[in-house]
């Protein structure tokens, strides 16, 4: 396989495993129930994939928020393995800092009073708005980390623009259709459980008729 072809094949690969998640590796190495709720399907997605990274080659991991996001190493070491943050968490704290001209441990903290509705909060309470300049810098961050890592990443719509030759996804469109799929399969299932619970039951059906033929039967003698 064309070394181009073998890279945009790793990217879909990795991105699908990211996007939809469910897979073994993701149960490994994700907590239960694990969300980060950017508010950006892409973030989200890409984020998943930083913890699958970060756990399997934590000291590269560390070394990028060290070098390039200003992080104390002692503090990353200590999130990690302490606290038991996941790699993601700690990436995006770290690069939301960054966008902000803030130490990590500014962030950190930030998330440690009040986390409960997820980092798309942290980051609109610290001034990076959803559609901001702020925020898409913030996105446009993770595809030098992961050429650092030579690692595969595919772009969505926002950053189409700054990486117009990188392997592309509609991630927006892709959640509306797999979240419009399941809804329509629950709705389905929803149908097929009434009609079943609606249907009478045959064996009963008869009997009952039986029973009331002769009912009818002995009032007629009487």
């Amino acid at each position: 396989m064309p070394n181009k072809l073998k890279t945009h094949f790793f990217a879909l690969t990795a991105s699908v495993a990211a996007l939809l998640g469910g897979g073994a590796v993701q149960a490994q190495d994700l907590p239960a129930g694990w969300n980060p709720r950017s508010g950006d399907v892409w973030v989200d997605a890409w984020l998943g994939d930083i913890n699958r990274y970060g756990a399997r080659y934590r000291e590269p991991f560390i070394d990028e928020m060290v070098r390039y996001y200003g992080a104390p190493r002692e503090l990353v070491s200590d999130l990690l393995n302490q606290r038991r943050w996941t790699p993601g968490d700690v990436y995006y704290a770290c690069a939301i800092a960054q966008v902000l001209g803030r130490p990590c441990r500014y962030v950190v903290d930030e998330w440690g009073r009040d986390h409960a509705e997820g980092w798309g909060a942290i980051a609109q309470r610290l001034g990076i708005k959803p559609g901001s300049a702020e925020f898409h810098r913030l996105k446009r961050g993770f595809v030098p980390t992961y050429d650092r890592w030579g690692r595969p990443i595919t772009i969505d719509t926002e950053l189409r623009r700054d990486y117009p030759n990188r392997p592309y996804r509609d991630y927006e469109r892709e959640r509306d259709l797999a979240k419009a799929a399941k809804d329509k399969a629950a709705k389905d299932k929803a149908s097929k459980d009434k009609a079943a619970k609606d249907k009478p039951i045959k064996g009963k059906s008869a009997a009952s008729a039986r029973g009331q033929g002769k009912s009818e039967q002995g009032q007629g003698k009487r």
